[in-house]
């Protein structure tokens, strides 16, 4: 049973999500021949002072000019 976990920053729609699983499931049923049912996947949402990249958090990359 394939689980697949995705962190981002908070702020997208439900229907961006809805697309991204679709074609994550999608990807997974035709490269590992998995059945869509077995597939699950899980969004955690964080925010911008919860996440870094590049040793800044998000929040003050934000800021930078």
């Amino acid at each position: 049973m394939p689980h697949v976990q995705i962190t981002l920053l908070e702020g997208r729609t439900p229907e961006q999500k809805r697309r991204v699983v679709e074609r994550i499931t999608q990807t997974l049923v035709e490269e590992i021949g998995t059945n869509r049912e077995n597939i699950s996947i899980a969004f955690l949402e964080v925010t911008p002072a919860c996440f870094s990249l590049g040793g800044m958090l998000m929040l003050d990359r934000k800021k930078s000019p």
